[in-house]
This record gives C-alpha cells, sequence and structure tokens, in this order.
C-alpha cells in the first residue's frame, strides 16, 4: 500500500508542477513595461490562407527595453504581419521600414499598471485552485485507498504530507506574483 501512497503524492506534486508551469507561461505574457518577445505570442497571422503563429514565420526581438523588432521570413508577409499586431489588440503600433517590422512600446500608465497587477493577481488565483484541486484528487485517492484496507496512520499521514506540498506550491505562487507585481508596479 505505501507504493500507492507514493505514487498519490508523485501525482500530487506532479499535476502542482504542472499548474506552477502554466503559470509562469501566463506571468510571462503580463506585460511589465519592458520589450518582451512573449508579448507577441498571442498574435497570429494569415499565413497563405491559415491562421499561424507570429514566432512560426518571423523572428522576434528585442533590441532594447523599449522595442521589439519582427523579422519576417519572407518580405511578403510583412503587411500580413502588421494586420496580425494590429488585430490582436495588444495596443502596439507596427512601423515598417521594408524588411523589419519595429515595434516601440509605449511607457505604462499608472492606471494601467494597476490593471496589469490585477491580471497577475487573476493568475495567481487560478494556480492556486489548480494546486488546491490537485490536493483534493490526492485526499480523494487516499480516502478510497483508506476504504481499500489502509491504515488510519498511513492516510492521515499521507493527507498530512499532501497538505505539506500544498502549502509550499501556494508559498511559490505568492512569491512569484509579488515578484511580478513588483516588477509591473516599478517605473
Amino acid at each position: 500500500m505505501n507504493e500507492e501512497v507514493t505514487f498519490i503524492l508523485d501525482s500530487a506534486k506532479e499535476a502542482m508542477d504542472s499548474a506552477m508551469a502554466h503559470l509562469d507561461l501566463q506571468l510571462q505574457k503580463v506585460r511589465a513595461g519592458k520589450a518582451n518577445p512573449m508579448m507577441l505570442s498571442r498574435v497570429v497571422v494569415d499565413y497563405y490562407g491559415a491562421l499561424t503563429p507570429i514566432g512560426q514565420v518571423a523572428n522576434i526581438n528585442a533590441l532594447d527595453g523599449r522595442t521589439l523588432a519582427v523579422q519576417p521570413w519572407e518580405k511578403s508577409m510583412i503587411e500580413e504581419i502588421e494586420k496580425g499586431i494590429v488585430h490582436a489588440n495588444l495596443g502596439l503600433n507596427p512601423q515598417n521600414n521594408g524588411e523589419t517590422i519595429l515595434i516601440n512600446i509605449p511607457a505604462l500608465t499608472e492606471e494601467r499598471r494597476r490593471e496589469l497587477s490585477k491580471q497577475a493577481k487573476a493568475e495567481g488565483e487560478d494556480a492556486k485552485v489548480g494546486i488546491r484541486n490537485a490536493r483534493k484528487e490526492a485526499n480523494d485517492e487516499i480516502k478510497k485507498l483508506k476504504a481499500a484496507g489502509l491504515s488510519e496512520d498511513l492516510a492521515k499521514d499521507a493527507e498530512d504530507s499532501i497538505q505539506k506540498i500544498t502549502n509550499t506550491y501556494t508559498a511559490k505562487i505568492e512569491a512569484l506574483i509579488d515578484a511580478k507585481e513588483k516588477d509591473i508596479m516599478t517605473v
């Protein structure tokens, strides 16, 4: 029975790691005032009739803290990439110089910083829900094992371990969100 408990704990950790990875990805998309190629991750381009992520038709680089450069692999795609950036409704204004698309990232207003901070908190809450769901599933599995003959002491120890893991991941989420908020609010 101990192997089954270990498997349940490992599965819970794996699910919580997945929630953390998703949170990290979502936080990368939240703009903190600096140019970041991830800002364009949700931009899609009409590539010969198929909607294609911008990263599959062009290189995206941050030239400095305020400028992104999009270098299309085919010059004929420049206009389509510009349209895709505008249609993504990111509040960015692409400028075409014939070979490259330059995007100046405007400074964030205080109001926009607060909105982005709220967005980061909401992503953190979503991740916490994922962590709690993993905890609930693990506890349910422990209860099933208990009904199948697992001793009460082992079940209680397993539930305590699951709670400790949950607390650890929740603290990691809090630290990640605090760091992102500080990054967003720093002018």
